[in-house]
């Protein structure tokens, strides 16, 4: 009896201590809050510090606090309900680290939302009437079940009527451990469950797959696979609060000394060289690629028009490289300089791992939740995509929309919703027979759709061509970084650590714009480029996509300088890119000029004006006869210098402007 009345007298101080400290430090926030019907959001540190005891109380026994939070809220008169929510915990619990002993503990937990359902009411309460007597017995819930009322106090065990049910919305979701953490493990996961005011508009979007998220809540347990008396356990978190975890860039620390070091950086003109040098420095040459991989890093400034159409800053590039050219390991190596960077081969890659997915949870979340690819997770990062031509055409399909618009869209099952992935993709293929032949146009090489070649704003082939004094002194370098740990070639210029701080510095603080000399500059070359394709049949050498690709790049140019505008060099700097790109993969040897569509797979010109001449011959056959013989056409289109006709002809058969009446013979649609 007397240590049931030393608990109430334990109950009732706390009680007064919290309404106490309630008053003190946060009576003015409260009363805001109940009149705009929301929660008071109570740091921690400040609880703790005001009485460690109460914090202790908070972080061992939350059920029984929260207890006394709710009725030491009662007691203060306010206009309206307050919800009390503690955030600012000490250091967050990694989810790989849950264990049994934290169960029905107050903690913190912090990830990236993998998994989300839609948000749906639940019972947490009902209430029956006995028909006998009139009484009514509350049932609570207990786990996820309601238990059912059986007998009244009356002895009556009958016809019991459903008076009251007390509901919430919720929404369940599925949050892993941050990238940082894993080091190559599978990521650990933990099931939140949200409830009330976190499931507001916008408490729903701040736990969209995608978003990285800190979480305090109680650990609790449930039986396994829903059975209630199973000795397998699982756990949630029943969150308290949320709040979102600035991710990428801007979750770096960049300290005064930093600051100061990365403006030093900045103003050095050779500050280009020394970033090229420390980017992959074991790799000998490559010096474009690398370069073109720092804009890429560094990014444009993505920009929303007045008729609200968004130009997205990220720069995409496409590798096609030889075998043993170094491809994988700048794909490698690339994702780890990023926050958010990471690293698919296409051969495990789908398209759903890539964009979104929708699968079936029965365990916590009933039904149909939106599970995050790779895209979605890597938004505002980096993702390299290695052996992307293995990749199924469907798969790269999906890619569509997120290389272009910077989201993804997804309508499945019950589930329509719309997530961000402003992502830079780095992507690397092998040409189909082993080794890049120049004079062959990309879509013969690579199995890659037309429209999604067209999205890398730089395209490159990274050939390993034969040549005596390049291949000795590539020797002489690989050999030299085994041999000597000291050999400076081999050593990056600048620290991985410090680049990562350099970039995140720069997308904050450096959002060049571009000025009329510049915009001049770059419309010039691409009217003087397009002048070249004036002449009947001449290829065109570039296009729109190019011009927003050039000014990207140019953009980007400016922000290792942080500079405020984009100047003359930035744009010479890019036109230089874009021109080693183009030249690369666009030169066509029938015309000895460049053509924009062989880079990007589309018919290039020559090859349109073979197959005008093709039609011209089937039209001329046409007029005697329906059905023309192949062998006739091949004949004639000979004397016209035309190779390749029966080529020619499958690609006018699949485009539905020919069909085969009988074998070895062919008619115009």
């Amino acid at each position: 009896m007397a240590k049931k009345e030393t608990s109430e007298e334990k109950r009732s101080e706390f009680i007064a201590r919290f309404k106490e400290f309630l008053r003190k430090k946060y009576y003015k926030k409260m009363v805001k809050a109940a009149n705009e019907e929301r929660a008071l959001e109570v740091d921690f540190k400040i609880l703790d510090k005001y009485s460690p005891e109460l914090g202790e109380f908070l972080l061992g026994d939350p059920e029984a606090f929260f207890e006394i939070v709710e009725e030491a809220v009662k007691q203060t008169e306010l206009p309206g309900p307050v919800s009390v929510r503690f955030f600012d915990l000490p250091e967050p619990m990694n989810i790989r680290n849950l264990r049994s002993k934290h169960i029905r503990k107050f903690l913190a937990v912090e990830g990236t939302v993998r998994k989300a359902s839609e948000i749906r009411p639940e019972i947490m309460k009902v209430v029956w009437e006995c028909p006998d007597c009139g009484e009514t017995t509350d049932m609570e819930r207990k786990g996820g079940f309601i238990p059912k009322l059986f007998e009244c106090k009356c002895g009556n065990k009958r016809d019991f009527k459903k008076v009251e049910e007390q509901m919430i919305d919720t929404r369940w979701i599925t949050i892993e451990e941050p990238f940082e953490l894993t080091e190559g493990d599978r990521p650990s996961q933990v099931t939140i469950v949200l409830t009330e005011d976190l499931v507001s508009p916008e408490g729903r979007r701040l736990s969209d797959p995608g978003n990285r998220i800190k979480i305090t809540g109680i650990l609790k347990e449930v039986p396994r696979g829903g059975k209630f008396q199973s000795a397998k356990l699982d756990f949630y978190v029943d969150a308290n609060h949320v709040e979102p975890v600035d991710i990428g860039w801007e979750h770096l620390e960049i300290t005064k000394e930093d600051e100061e070091e990365i403006k030093k950086l900045a103003k050095n003109p050779k500050i280009y060289d020394t970033l090229v040098d420390s980017l992959a420095p074991s790799l000998y040459g490559l010096r474009e690629i690398k370069e073109s991989i720092l804009m890429q890093l560094f990014g444009g400034v993505p920009a929303e028009l007045r008729d609200r159409t968004h130009i997205r800053g990220d720069i995409h590039i496409l590798l096609i490289g030889d075998p043993a050219s170094g491809k994988s390991q700048l794909l490698k190596l690339v994702p780890e300089i990023v926050p958010r960077g990471r690293y698919v081969s296409g051969k495990g890659v789908t398209g759903a791992g890539l964009t979104a997915t929708v699968t079936k949870d029965e365990q916590f979340m009933g039904g149909w939740v939106l599970e995050a690819g790779a895209l979605v997770l890597t938004n505002k990062g980096l993702l390299a995509i290695d052996e992307f031509e293995k990749m199924t055409a469907e798969d790269q399909v999906a890619m569509h929309e997120a290389l272009e618009q910077g989201t993804i869209s997804i309508a499945k099952a019950s589930i329509v919703a719309t997530l961000p992935a402003r992502t830079s993709v780095l992507a690397g293929g092998n040409p189909k027979f082993s080794r890049f032949d120049p004079y062959v146009p990309i879509s013969k090489q690579i199995t890659v759709p037309d429209t999604l070649l067209t999205r890398f704003d730089l395209k490159f082939a990274l050939r390993d061509v034969p040549d005596a004094e390049q291949d000795k002194l590539m020797a002489e370098h690989v050999i030299k970084t085994r041999e000597d740990e000291d050999y400076e070639p081999s050593k990056p210029k600048i620290d991985q650590v410090l680049i990562r701080k350099y970039i995140a510095y720069a997308k904050e603080n450096s959002k060049p714009k571009i000025v009329p000399e510049v915009g001049r500059l770059l419309k010039n070359f691409y009217v003087k480029t397009r002048k070249q394709a004036e002449g009947a049949g001449a290829p065109v050498p570039i296009t729109l996509r190019q011009l927003e690709a050039l000014m990207r790049i140019a953009q980007a140019s400016a922000k290792i300088q942080l500079q405020k505008e984009v100047r003359r060099e930035d744009a010479q700097r890019a036109i230089k890119l874009m021109k080693y790109s183009l030249q690369q993969l666009g030169f066509d040897p029938d015309t000895g000029m460049i053509d924009v569509d062989r880079s990007e797979g589309a018919v290039t010109s020559a090859e349109r004006s073979r197959i005008r001449i093709i039609l011209d011959i089937i039209d001329e056959m046409s007029a005697t006869k329906k059905e023309i013989l192949v062998e006739d056409i091949i004949k004639t289109a000979k004397k016209e210098d035309v190779e390749e006709v029966e080529e020619i002809l499958e690609k006018l058969k699949r485009e539905g402007m020919l069909f085969e009446p009988s074998p070895g013979y062919v008619q115009k649609v």
